[in-house]
């Protein structure tokens, strides 16, 4: 053997050799990496803006709802105080917000479901059915408060002849009717059929969207994770020829999960890869933390906010605006003695969904014991008797109707204006001191406090 083959054994294959070749395979690795990452960002960018359309469409077929329910509002205040503010409120919303129409609008232009669209406008059709009888309830107030200056869409409506005769009380008493009754929550239900309906179809398009995107995204995934696995073989080689080029960039990432911060994009394109991952699975415990937080405020009957939730919140309520609101099922504990528990719950899960009828979104609904639950009825500056004792009267209806099988309930309500106290410890004493008296009255009644001084 010649010395130069001799010398070429001893030496073995060129470290640089190796070098180049590894290089050359990192080269062809991370741009596999970066034509994957690019079709991973396609596909996320793809379903960003489906997301963003799908909300868009979601908020739409909600704020149709919201307008409604706006509108109930203003009309019932109006049929009930006479005031004048509700009605240029209510007509406010009709015929220069339009919300409503505004919500369609927005399920058009974005290409929204055919049948989640089709049942929208069905929505805003019995709406429209709605804001007729609002118009003539509003229309016999007017009538009844001699109102000289009111929107020309009212002066079009006709009264019956038989309206015409009543007196101004009763005219009054024949509006309140008309928009508190079983017929018109029967009509305001049908809105809100429509609506689900509608945000049903959406939900079963989202759904079939989301789905074929991750399909392709999990194809995909796969071939990212095969470049990754394939390159971080070279890099983790490479590093210990030249530990400057991924050790700096691990060591500083540990020092920001020691101190729970996201992780920023630096170092190779494998590495970059680890921190999206990490930032997701980051951003997916921080989520599961504050789903923990709102199971600890909330009652898991009911959904509403449980004693610790009540605790929280009137820190932060502006009582002297706010009506307190305390309920108490009557004879509960007979319904669970005869019934059993499981139908104690249903009724509690009832009268919550009573509750949520009638009370705004802005409203909050506490329940602090077993069948005993607050109401923070919010942005009440003025008196607002008759608008609540309403309110009651349709809850305890609703309570009696035993269609669905379970057993008739009645409710009694202690009820304190928070300018009565300052502080909310005496201020629930008052109210609990006004629902005792409401209980000795025969139950199935309400107390408004009234302070003796």
């Amino acid at each position: 053997m010649s010395p130069k083959k001799q010398k070429n054994k001893h030496n073995g294959i060129s470290l640089r050799n190796i070098q180049v070749m590894l290089m050359v395979a990192t080269i062809l690795f991370s741009g596999a990496m970066f034509f994957s990452t690019f079709r991973l960002s396609a596909s996320f960018r793809d379903l960003t803006a489906a997301s963003e359309q799908q909300v868009q469409q979601r908020k739409a077929a909600r704020e149709l709802m919201d307008a409604s329910d706006y509108l109930t509002e203003k009309v019932q205040r109006f049929a009930v105080t006479g005031k004048e503010l509700f009605l240029e409120d209510y007509m406010q919303e009709a015929l220069v917000a339009k919300r409503r129409h505004e919500a369609l609008a927005i399920m058009r232009k974005t290409g929204g479901n055919a049948t989640a669209l089709e049942d929208l406008q069905a929505a805003m059709a019995a709406s429209n059915e709605l804001m007729q009888r609002e118009y003539y309830a509003m229309r016999l107030v007017i009538e009844a408060k001699g109102l000289k200056d009111y929107p020309d869409e009212l002066k079009k409506v006709v009264l019956s002849a038989a309206d015409k005769q009543l007196t101004a009380e009763a005219k009054q008493q024949r509006a309140m009717k008309m928009v508190f009754d079983d017929n018109y929550y029967v009509q305001k239900n049908r809105v809100r059929q429509n609506m689900q309906a509608s945000l049903d179809a959406l939900e079963k398009a989202i759904n079939t969207t989301n789905e074929k995107a991750l399909s392709v995204m999990k194809e995909r995934l796969v071939f990212t994770r095969i470049a990754v696995a394939t390159s971080a073989a070279g890099v983790f080689f490479l590093v210990w020829l030249a530990s400057h080029l991924g050790i700096h960039p691990i060591l500083n990432a540990v020092e920001r999960i020691k101190h729970d911060k996201m992780l920023p994009e630096a170092g190779t394109s494998e590495f970059r890869f680890l921190v999206r991952a990490y930032n997701r699975m980051y951003d997916n415990y921080k989520k599961s933390i504050e789903r923990l937080n709102f199971k600890a405020s909330h009652d898991e009957l009911t959904g509403v906010y449980n004693r610790a939730g009540y605790d929280s919140l009137v820190e932060s309520i502006d009582l002297s605006t706010t009506y307190m609101l305390l309920f108490d099922l009557d004879n509960f504990k007979s319904i669970n003695d005869t019934y059993g528990h499981e139908t104690g719950d249903a009724v509690l899960v009832k009268f919550v969904q009573a509750l949520r009828h009638q009370f705004r979104p802005d409203d909050f609904i506490c329940r602090i014991g077993g069948d005993e639950f607050v109401v923070f009825m919010q942005h009440a500056s003025e008196k607002q008797e008759a608008l609540i004792a309403a309110k009651i009267e349709s809850i305890n209806k609703e309570l009696a109707v035993t269609d669905d099988g379970l057993p008739t309930a009645s409710i009694s309500v202690g009820i304190v204006h928070g300018s009565e106290d300052e502080k909310v410890e005496e201020l629930f004493e008052k109210t609990d001191a006004a629902m005792y008296r409401a209980k000795q009255s025969g139950k199935s009644a309400y107390t408004f406090y009234r302070d003796k001084k």
